[in-house]
């Protein structure tokens, strides 16, 4: 052990848990203020003199064409259905890492965000369906479900260490449990006829992934075509193709290849070799410096691996193009009191604060849940309110509920609830926070 590496505090079990997470928060904090810009810009591009063009844009086809079969999609459709995918990927694959490895293990715990995210998407859901009820668009009651991570962790990222970190992991929870139950509700409500073949054909491609895993092949460029695979299979089957990245993401193993004690060994025989111009040609100490290498990347577990290297992809990329490409709303000719924009901005604003605040505040009353350090009710009553922001998801939903007619209108509905909700939970956390308030 060198003289440096003493300096450093030794590694902690923990450390392999808490790192990835406050690296996952950091990367959506920022993420959240691209998004917010991206949201800016689109809506001040759709409302300009180049309007027309910036929603043509979105509409180019893009795809393959041999004679009679035509494989081509919108712009827009491939960033929905295909570069969302990567979106749902890791949104699972973070999912299980905080199930498996992290705070969510202990049942009782995972509890208390999994019964908010279930409150704030019963409870919109049925003031959604109420306001709607025997009207054209009740069919999109699935805009008013799921949470926007970025936005909220961003929004948590203001008031840095004056809230406790309980709040930041329930939210992210809570998010990530809306997000797969929007997406499975995406996936079976908002599909096509179903296409058995092609489904079967998506089964069973999901069954050679968990074949290959259990013979040992780790390449992950070898997973990354049978995942598009896949997509191309549940593409084709009718049930919409973004589950594939949620059962993907649920299925990559969270488990190291190289141990420790085998990576110290491995290393120690690499260092063991004298100083010297001895790497180059095919020779033993070669194989051991390339034995080492491979050592170091698997162990990592597949879900850290793909985690930091998809996550800023997805953060800084991705959902940016996603809101330039579905946020732009001609506000021009919109009526802004149209049932739809008032039925979606009253599940978001309404709906998702009471349901959250009132499954939670049951599960811990049963003793199904327990809340975390520091988390008081007002604390959880404040990031309810945040769960309103329901923008990405609200908008991809829309898109796949709404015909060309309503769409603008509703996409309204989620920017004014996702403002209102912002504003109203931004509010009460500084209200909270605000120096020398006593608090109970």
């Amino acid at each position: 052990m060198t003289d440096e590496s003493k300096a450093d505090l030794p590694q902690e079990l923990a450390d392999r848990v808490t790192k990835p997470f406050a690296r996952f928060l950091k990367i959506e904090a920022a993420a959240g203020g691209l998004l917010l810009l991206s949201v800016v810009l689109a809506l001040l591009l759709a409302n300009s003199a180049w309007s027309a063009y910036f929603l043509a844009f979105w509409e180019t086809p893009i795809g393959l064409h041999f004679g009679s079969l035509d494989f081509s999609r919108s712009l827009q459709h491939w960033i929905n259905d295909g570069l969302m995918t990567l979106f749902f990927f890791v949104i699972s694959l973070e999912l299980k890492r905080e199930i498996v490895l992290g705070e969510l293990r202990d049942p009782r715990t995972a509890a208390l965000p999994f019964a908010g995210a279930l409150g704030g998407m019963v409870v919109p859901v049925a003031i959604y369906l109420t306001l709607m009820g025997g009207l054209p668009g009740i069919h999109g009651w699935g805009t008013v479900m799921a949470t926007d991570t970025a936005f909220v962790i961003g929004c948590l990222a203001l008031f840095g260490s004056r809230i406790p970190p309980a709040l930041r992991l329930f939210l992210l929870s809570l998010a990530i449990f809306d997000d797969v139950g929007a997406i499975l509700v995406v996936a079976f409500g908002y599909g096509d006829a179903l296409n058995w073949s092609a489904l079967g054909l998506g089964a069973a491609g999901l069954g050679m992934v968990a074949g290959f895993a259990r013979l040992g092949i780790r390449s992950i460029p070898v997973y990354f075509l049978l995942g598009a695979l896949v997509w191309l299979c549940f593409d084709a089957s009718g049930v919409h193709a973004t589950i594939a990245g949620v059962i993907l993401g649920l299925m990559t193993p969270t488990r190291t290849w190289v141990s420790d004690i085998r990576l110290r060994a491995i290393l120690g025989r690499v260092l063991a070799y004298p100083g010297g111009e001895h790497w180059s040609g095919d020779t033993l100490d070669r194989r051991d410096l390339r034995q080492a290498g491979r050592a170091v990347n698997e162990s990592l577990s597949p879900v850290e691996r793909l985690e930091i290297v998809l996550h800023p992809w997805v953060g800084f990329v991705v959902m940016p193009i996603f809101a330039l490409a579905n946020a732009g709303v001609a506000v021009t000719g919109v009526d802004l009191g149209q049932p739809v924009s008032i039925a979606i901005a009253a599940g978001l604003v309404l709906g998702k604060p009471i349901g959250v605040f009132s499954f939670s505040w049951l599960a811990v009353g049963l003793g199904l849940a327990v809340r975390g350090t520091g988390l008081n009710w007002p604390f959880v009553l404040a990031g309810a309110f945040l769960t309103g922001i329901g923008f990405t998801m609200s908008l991809f939903i829309a898109g796949l509920a709404y015909a060309p007619a309503m769409l603008n209108a509703a996409k309204i509905g989620i920017l004014a609830g996702s403002f209102c909700s912002a504003l109203a939970g931004l509010g009460l956390l500084l209200w909270l926070t605000w120096p020398r308030r006593s608090r109970t």
